[in-house]
């Protein structure tokens, strides 16, 4: 061991000592904080630190050693060697406040709880939270609590703050002795806080709370209005432990220290005690079912998922938990690029993905909002979106988690966004579980939605190549939102962010609703579109062709649920959003007879007449009326039916099982034919001339007349 002291003392040398700065005081090299870099091996600190010395790692914050240095040296898996003078293996730091010191004084003075405090307890403890592990969110957000609330008195007083202790909340578990323990350097309590904090409930309100709960029966989620009027964290302790001592000792000068000790029934002990450090000690003796939180990697996983933002650093056994800026309450200027790309691969658990988009948002009105919002370079998969609907939006109120997938912040059409949501305005149930269902909810996710879909729409004026490659892939969320919300004013506000080819441009060129009302011709009401899987489809449809001729602009749907959402939008910027099918339809409902104008080369209108009768012989009622008409060239005949879009979808849904002769009674369908077109004039001919032909011709196309329905309903155009 001398000789391991020695290297020690050597290695100190070689490195040197330097002055620590602590609380902005620099401390002079013989006092007590003094800064030894890794290098320092175990014996040497002992040996130092029991003259009086304090040393920290690089890194670590400050420890007193003199106190008891080998109990917080006592983890540490660094060996010093005792043969060599090369310096010892770098070892994981550990610090911790945790010691046990206190001893009771004078004789324990009984206390009876306050009858609502009793209640309370009750509730709190079997049926408030819906998972018990809550216990230690609850208690870490205290220590938080107590902490804040010293850092300000020490700004704006100048007194009550120790410099020998840091502000840090400390966990300590011991599998062997069942206990949990939680120490914070904060305010502390004095004796009457103590019985005001912990006995008895002070806040008004609390107690007619109960009264309505009791009167009502209910002891679970309906109860949500204390919490911001009155904190009941601690209690929750009572979950897991079947004993609990608070140790405390306020900051106050010539404050004394107590230990309230109870078992969370009717009753409670505060005695003095000594060995007590400023701040308050939680020390939960676990029940037998609940020593899961005896152990540390269960804890870790816990202050992990419900406590990694607090503001304080946490350490658990030692070492530090906290390491993960919370981002979002930063300056979005403070933030760079490669702060974003970690903080976005820490909340998806995924080291390889970096964020498409990024927004920091941060409000005081209408709302305290402090936000960040990420859209993932691609879009979740099927099967992930199967598993989990509720999104991926993390809600906290001061940097303490209150839900991991808060599913009413953002709706869900927006599930695809990844973020934080923070804001001390939000209404919380007891437990901070439950979101009420409030106007104040409705009114944040309104303004969060509102700001989201604006920041895209400011993407897409940045840059529109970057958006239309985000539009292709994530266009099913924003026609989701339109189809499934109840409110106009929404639909049209999503529907801004739509994009689609127009026969006005070229292909591979998109175009936005609005784009399309600004190239509108004088007088037109309607904006127009058409359905079909690709863009050589469409315009090759008989509908586009009658309507093209009309000069007017129209929309290229492709994707599948293009229709439905167009048929939900309904109108946009008080222009009505009209299929070309549906408006050929309407005019030709307008005109009741066949086109009268007589083009060259077409069937005169008498041999219109006698076709028209034909066809309605051969055809019966698996159509409502033949026509001949002149708006087509290049196609031989269409079919139109009224409402085509909203037929096509009754189509696939509620007729999806009945025969195909029922489906044409239904729909209704007008056969129109092309009186100048050479197949058109060929059945004219074969009619005449050769009238069985015509007619087996026609006979064996009833079956393919019935599927140029259907077809005309899914863009194959290929009568006849």
């Amino acid at each position: 061991m001398a000789t391991s002291m020695r290297n020690g003392v050597s290695a100190v040398k070689r490195v040197g000592l330097v002055p620590l700065l602590i609380r902005g005081q620099t401390r002079p090299f013989r006092t007590s904080s003094v800064l030894v870099k890794d290098h320092l091996c175990h014996p040497c600190i002992n040996v130092l630190s029991g003259q009086g010395l304090a040393f920290r790692h690089l890194g670590v914050p400050s420890q007193t050693f003199s106190s008891n240095p080998q109990r917080w040296l006592s983890t540490s898996h660094r060996l010093c060697s005792e043969t060599s003078d090369q310096p010892a293996e770098e070892a994981e730091q550990l610090h911790s406040i945790i010691q046990d010191s206190e001893t009771v004084t004078g004789t324990p003075e009984n206390h009876e709880f306050q009858a609502e405090t009793r209640m309370l307890l009750d509730i709190v403890a079997k049926s408030l939270y819906s998972e018990n592990e809550v216990f230690i969110r609850e208690l870490i957000s205290n220590a938080s609590d107590a902490l804040e609330k010293l850092r300000y008195l020490s700004l704006t007083s100048g007194s009550g703050v120790s410099g020998d202790l840091p502000l840090e909340i400390h966990i300590a578990t011991n599998q062997e002795a069942g206990t949990f323990t939680i120490q914070d350097t904060g305010v502390g309590m004095t004796l009457q806080e103590m019985i005001d904090n912990l006995g008895t409930i002070a806040r008004s309100g609390s107690k007619a709370f109960l009264e309505e709960l009791q009167k009502d029966g209910q002891t679970g989620s309906t109860g949500g209005s204390i919490v911001g009027q009155f904190g009941v964290g601690f209690y929750s302790a009572f979950m897991v432990g079947d004993h609990v001592d608070v140790y405390s000792k306020s900051h106050q000068p010539d404050s004394k220290a107590y230990r309230w000790s109870s078992d969370g029934t009717g009753n409670y002990d505060i005695v003095e005690a000594d060995g007590v450090q400023l701040g308050t000690k939680i020390v939960i003796h676990l029940k037998k079912d609940c020593w899961r939180f005896a152990m540390e990697a269960d804890v870790k996983e816990i202050i992990s998922k419900h406590s990694t933002f607090v503001g304080m650093p946490i350490f658990l056994n030692g070492k530090l938990m906290n390491t993960t800026q919370a981002l979002w309450t930063k300056e979005p200027r403070e933030v760079s690029d490669q702060q974003h790309e970690e903080f976005y691969q820490f909340l998806t658990h995924n080291s390889y993905d970096k964020p498409r988009y990024t927004l920091h948002y941060k409000t005081d009105a209408p709302l305290n909002i402090r936000s960040l919002f990420y859209v993932p370079s691609r879009p979740p998969a099927m099967w992930e979106l199967s598993q989990d609907h509720s999104g991926g939006v993390a809600l906290y109120s001061r940097r303490v988690l209150i839900q991991q997938k808060a599913d009413k912040i953002l709706p869900k059409w927006f599930r695809f966004i990844q973020g934080v949501v923070d804001s001390e305005d939000i209404p919380l149930n007891l437990s901070r579980e439950l979101l009420q269902d409030s106007a104040l909810i409705r009114k944040l996710r309104m303004v969060i939605t509102s700001r989201l879909v604006r920041f895209l729409l400011d993407q897409r004026k940045k840059d529109p190549k970057t958006y239309e490659q985000f539009f292709t892939e994530y266009g099913t969320f924003l026609r989701e939102g339109i189809i499934s919300s109840s409110e106009q004013a929404e639909k049209e506000e999503i529907g801004k962010l739509l994009c689609f080819e127009t026969s006005a441009q070229s292909a591979g060129s998109l175009t936005s609703l609005q784009d399309y009302a600004s190239r509108m011709k004088a007088g037109q009401r309607n904006i127009y579109y058409i359905c079909a899987p690709s863009r050589e489809l469409a315009e090759s449809s008989p509908y586009f062709e009658a309507f093209q001729r009309q000069g007017h602009e129209v929309l290229f749907c492709y994707a599948e649920y293009d229709e439905l959402t167009m048929l939900q939008l309904r109108e946009f910027d008080r222009k009505l959003l009209t299929s070309v099918e549906s408006e050929m339809a309407v005019q030709n409902a307008g005109a009741e007879t066949s086109d009268t104008e007589t083009v060259e080369g077409s069937l005169t209108e008498e041999e219109s007449d006698s076709l028209i009768t034909y066809m309605k012989d051969v055809l019966g009622t698996k159509v409502a009326n033949v026509k001949v008409t002149q708006r087509l060239a290049q196609h031989p005949a269409m079919v139109t039916v009224a409402e085509m879009g909203a037929a096509r979808h009754f189509l696939r849904t509620a007729l999806k099982n009945r025969s195909e002769e029922e489906k044409l009674q239904l729909l209704q369908p007008t056969l129109e034919l092309n009186g100048s077109h050479p197949i058109v004039q060929k059945l004219f001919a074969l009619k005449t001339s050769e009238p069985a032909l015509a007619r087996l011709l026609s006979e064996q196309n009833r079956s393919r007349k019935t599927n140029c329905v259907k077809k005309s309903l899914h863009h194959r155009m290929d009568f006849f």
